[in-house]
């Protein structure tokens, strides 16, 4: 389709960082309902949503809109939604460090993380800080960091895992996650 709109070329300028909100998705869908000449009531009858909703998403005051919903109007209007592995891994060791090392005088050097993250070895004195890394850090940095130990100290990052598994379960973590 000629007029396909690829909504990827509005996310962020790091092509590693795809972070669009429906608020901006909003703004295309507008941008496109004005180019085919229809009303926000038409689009909501041809797509199977209420006109509220398409004001909604417009406006960006919706909250949440399924992806369902939110994929069959974007393929309605011809506009494309892509998901790609990303092409370069985030920071993630460094921002788990900086969560671990947020109630401590002396901070979990990303470097020693990695190191430790791929031998399993664990220093005694980074013992609390691994503990709130395993509770605190958010779930997507903990991936992102597996990922980068274990490509930088050329291990699996199956091996990466087995060993965050045994330390959230000899530390006691909470998170219902390592359970």
């Amino acid at each position: 389709m000629s007029n396909m709109f690829d909504i990827s070329a509005l996310a962020s300028e790091d092509p590693g960082m795809y972070s669009l909100h429906l608020d901006e998705i909003g703004l295309l869908v507008r941008q496109r309902r004005d180019e085919l000449g229809l009303s926000q009531a038409r689009l909501a009858r041809l797509a199977g949503l209420s006109r509220a909703t398409i004001n909604q998403l417009e406006t960006g005051v919706i909250v949440d809109l399924g992806v369902s919903k939110l994929m069959q109007l974007l393929d309605l209007l011809g506009i494309s939604l892509r998901a790609e592995h990303p092409a370069h891994p985030s920071r993630g060791l460094d921002a788990i460090s900086r969560t671990a090392s947020v109630s401590y005088r002396q901070a979990l050097p990303p470097a020693q993380l990695a190191k430790a993250l791929a031998t399993g070895e664990l220093p005694s004195k980074w013992l609390p800080h691994v503990s709130t890394m395993l509770d605190e850090a958010p779930a997507k940095f903990i991936i992102a960091a597996v990922e980068e130990a274990a490509r930088a100290q050329g291990v699996s990052a199956k091996t990466v895992w087995r060993h965050v598994l045994r330390w959230a379960h000899d530390l006691k973590s909470r998170r219902s996650a390592w359970a």
